[in-house]
């Protein structure tokens, strides 16, 4: 996904296979449980399926140093199906890119999958983190 500023976020659900193209350099995997290795640099960000982050405080710190990183590398966001989780974070990180929190998800869904955020707290969430 393009965020505004030009930088490329890319998400995706991890139960599919990789999508083709360059691995990600840096990613945060948004999961219950811890996930399986992989070849890249992986920060896991506890986050129950249809929930929101265990520690929001971590995940603010999680999508902020993604943004940062996402400047001069590859960046992914991934959960299981690519959508909730997924789409929350790429919410957030699309208002550090200066999307305003009210039209973040809207945003979201027209770049990336206009299922994305799929619960009422998850919105909630992303309105939130502007604030």
């Amino acid at each position: 996904m393009r965020l505004p500023s030009g930088r490329l976020v890319r998400g995706r659900g991890l139960r599919r296979p990789p999508p083709g193209g360059p691995a990600p350099v840096y990613a945060v995997h948004l999961l219950g449980r811890r996930p399986p290795a992989v070849e890249w640099d992986v920060r896991w960000l506890r986050w129950p399926d249809f929930r929101l982050p265990a520690d929001r405080n971590e995940a603010r710190r999680a999508f902020e140093e993604a943004h940062a990183r996402s400047a001069r590398e590859r960046v992914e966001f991934a959960c299981g199906g690519g959508r909730g989780r997924t789409g929350t974070a790429l919410a957030c990180v699309a208002v550090l890119d200066g999307v305003p929190a009210d039209a973040a998800v809207a945003y979201v869904r027209r770049h990336y999958h206009h299922r994305a955020v799929e619960t009422p707290w998850q919105r909630k969430f992303v309105q939130r983190f502007g604030a």
